[in-house]
């Protein structure tokens, strides 16, 4: 059994729009809260993570199957591949 390789790192943008990534903004705009923020490394999109309530991240990748997200949370890092479900 061979490991899982992710074939979309060709869709990561390395000049993503600076953008705030502090802040998960659709959780701002209802008014939740959130655990951890991960950003999408193709449009730069910013949203709360799987343990957080509303999984905004998931929800853009659901939306416009953009591929690679990253941890912008101090103390994590990593990416991941949502289509081939393996970490970078």
């Amino acid at each position: 059994m061979s490991a899982k390789v992710c074939i979309h790192r060709n869709q990561i943008n390395n000049s993503l729009p600076q953008k705030d990534i502090t802040v998960c903004q659709d959780c701002i705009k209802t008014g939740d809260s959130w655990v951890s923020l991960r950003q999408c490394l193709t449009c730069g999109h910013v949203g709360c993570c799987d343990s957080s309530k509303n999984k905004h991240a998931t929800q853009h990748f659901k939306s416009t199957k953009h591929p690679i997200m990253k941890s912008v949370t101090p103390g994590e890092e990593f990416m991941w591949c949502y289509i081939d479900e393996v970490y970078l």
